[in-house]
């Protein structure tokens, strides 16, 4: 589904001048055609399928060593994403990692970011986001279990109301075998989230979550 750039821009124009501002002026006359490109990008998730980037999957029991099948996780950490919180319409951004323990396919590890590209570009809570991404790739693949950490900082946290500069959102999504807490602690401690909050601490200072 395409964003109405049209409509957005109109909305903007009527938010400028309900804060008392001259969407008119010099300044601010092209912003609402910016601010619609803007969101044309930053939603442009919505209504997209995020399990298409899966659905081309490689045998691993057919390759030159067709009885050897993956015994441990695929983990693919640190993907950089952002994405707007549905409440104030404020970005959040910072790094996700995946895991999944693999059946008889597996998938092409550049696919693992698209599915997060599709779902973050969609008005989003953290807590939810995790939760869709380990669900695309729980069925999707024949994964016996998926493991979703994300790492984030929110403006709505960061620049409004308590103003915490430095605090890090962490949310975990499991599905499968790697819902056990025990199942997953290797997995936990490959990806390392304290060094993922870090990296999201060092993008947001240096202005990682846009505006």
């Amino acid at each position: 589904m395409a964003v109405d750039r049209e409509r957005v821009a109109a909305a903007v124009r009527e938010i400028l001048a309900a804060i008392g501002e001259d969407p008119g002026r010099p300044g601010l006359k092209a912003t609402p055609q910016r601010v619609a490109d803007a969101y044309a990008e930053f939603f442009a998730g919505v209504g997209e399928d995020a399990a298409a980037p899966l659905a081309h999957t490689i045998s691993v029991s057919r390759g030159p060593a067709p009885d050897t099948l993956p015994s441990g996780a695929v983990v693919l950490r640190d993907i950089r994403f952002r994405s707007v919180c549905e409440h104030h319409l404020l970005p959040f951004a910072g790094r996700a990692h995946i895991a999944y323990l693999p059946g008889e396919q597996v998938v092409g590890l550049g696919a693992l970011p698209k599915v997060v590209d599709v779902l973050s570009a969609r008005p989003q809570v953290q807590e939810r986001l995790g939760e869709q991404i380990a669900d695309t790739i729980a069925g999707a693949l024949d994964a016996r279990g998926v493991l979703v950490v994300l790492s984030a900082h929110h403006e709505c946290v960061t620049m409004r109301g308590g103003r915490q500069p430095d605090a890090a959102t962490v949310t975990i999504a499991a599905r499968g075998e790697l819902a056990e807490p025990a199942a997953r602690a290797e997995i936990m401690l490959l990806i390392s989230v304290g060094d993922g909050a870090e990296s999201a601490a060092d993008d947001s200072r240096d202005g990682g979550t846009g505006g």
